[in-house]
């Protein structure tokens, strides 16, 4: 195989990774996969990544930043951030019920420490912001315990399958509402949240999410080897 000219090496993996893993699913995905696509050796590769944990982190950590960009966009409550955070959970849970490839990359962020690391570590940050005026009195502490919690209830949405009994749209409400009570906001706040999210296209966003994320990594690595030609 010809080697391709590589000058950007870890943003071009984080980018070839993240196709493979939208085409294969990240459980079913190979660094050696990718390394013989991106034309370099293993060792190269490793060298940016030790392993394939390593990778799936930092494809989180770029997601994080990623997804709230494109929620603020999307939730037009002008209010807060607040419904911007509820819709990403409802975009994540509806991508998970529609698309098995998706909820695989998904379900293994959840249930790999280092990713799982990284979600809370970013939502403990950003639950400070959007849950401020109902946590006053909130320390740091008591924001990382509520995030552990939280977490644990994100990650059930997404795993429960989708039934007669319990539908994505039940386990979206549920779920929201439970987190809301976590952080003190108040019942009639959280009903108009609730229909506001509810009301929103949130299956559409997450059809279209991870696609879209391919792109913003292109277009980084692109702004970051114009950069260098400079």
């Amino acid at each position: 195989m010809a080697k391709r000219k590589i000058i950007n090496t870890k943003l071009e993996i984080l980018q070839c990774s993240m196709e493979l893993f939208l085409e294969k699913g990240y459980t079913a995905s190979y660094v050696t996969t990718i390394a013989q696509k991106l034309g370099i050796s293993t060792g190269n590769l490793t060298f940016h990544f030790p392993t394939k944990e390593h990778l799936l982190a930092e494809l989180v950590r770029e997601l994080c930043v990623f997804q709230w960009q494109t929620m603020e966009k999307a939730a037009t409550d002008g209010k807060s951030s607040l419904l911007a955070y509820l819709l990403e959970l409802a975009t994540i849970a509806s991508v998970c019920d529609e698309n098995p490839v998706a909820k695989d990359f998904y379900i293994s962020a959840y249930t790999h420490s280092l990713p799982l690391k990284i979600i809370r570590e970013n939502d403990t940050q950003k639950t400070k912001n959007v849950f401020s005026e109902y946590c006053k009195n909130w320390s740091e502490t008591d924001f990382i315990i509520a995030e552990n919690i939280v977490s644990g209830i994100e990650y059930s949405m997404l795993v429960t399958e989708d039934t007669e009994e319990v539908s994505l749209e039940k386990r979206i409400k549920s779920s929201l509402d439970v987190i809301m009570k976590i952080y003190d906001v108040p019942e009639n706040i959280r009903k108009s949240l609730l229909q506001s999210v509810l009301s929103m296209d949130y299956r559409e966003i997450g059809r279209n999410i991870l696609n879209e994320f391919c792109i913003y990594v292109d277009e980084k690595n692109k702004a970051q080897l114009e950069k260098i030609a400079k």
